[in-house]
């Protein structure tokens, strides 16, 4: 997650300090678009790695099952020859290895939630990333039009005009930063619509999903031992 915070400190600090520092706005924003690709990249391997440590502990919880029926087997086998000793001693293996599957699914059951939330963060992150690419291209759009009206009224005033230059440059800094911020506050969303509604369909399917289980097993026969 700290990798989610820095791309949000990063587009924070270069969206609001765009128009104040920022000598070539267009530049600036490619690069905003850069790092956050950098960032997606780390994502994808931190998933990556949470996804094998997972797989790894379930690995060794499955062997420590392996192992724990095993000892009761010959635990049983030493019931039956007579050997109750041999019976004991085998069980308490059995149980040493039960401990190691309760602390290898709780590890296990840890590291599928770390790797969901980091599976989600990368959904989020990719769907920001595309949000951000639009509103970049809109940023540079602004930017140029902005370049467009200062030559304009650069040529108002060789034939004669006389418009208040510096009021005029003032207003189109002005009307950047605003689009600017509202951009900002776009890509930094926590939720968007998009995300609400994916939501309300998904409850819908999961409601569904649900009764078609219920269904199935209320249509099988009761056992009756």
């Amino acid at each position: 997650m700290s990798l989610l915070e820095r791309v949000s400190t990063l587009l924070r600090a270069n969206l609001n300090d765009l128009v104040e520092k920022a000598e070539d706005p267009e530049r600036m924003l490619k690069q905003i678009v850069l790092d956050m690709e950098n960032q997606l990249l780390q994502v994808k391997t931190q998933v990556a790695i949470a996804i094998a440590d997972e797989h790894l502990l379930n690995k060794k919880k499955a062997e420590q099952e392996a192992f724990a029926a095993e000892w009761r087997r010959k635990a049983e086998l030493a019931v039956q020859k007579g050997h109750d000793d041999l019976a004991r001693a085998a069980l308490e293996r059995a149980l040493s290895h039960d401990q190691l599957v309760i602390g290898f699914t709780e590890q296990a059951d840890d590291q599928k939630h770390e790797a969901d939330n980091l599976r989600q963060a990368l959904h989020k992150l990719d769907q920001k990333l595309n949000e951000t690419r639009a509103h970049c291209e809109m940023l540079v759009a602004e930017h140029r039009r902005a370049k467009v009206m200062g030559r304009a009224t650069k040529a108002r005033q060789v034939v004669g005009a006389e418009p208040d230059h510096t009021l005029n440059r003032m207003k189109s800094r002005v009307h950047i930063q605003s689009a600017e911020n509202a951009a900002a506050v776009e890509v930094l969303s926590p939720e968007s619509l998009e995300d609400r509604f994916r939501a309300l369909e998904n409850e819908d399917k999961v409601e569904l999903l649900l009764s078609e289980i219920k269904s199935r097993h209320a249509a099988l026969p009761s056992q009756t031992s």
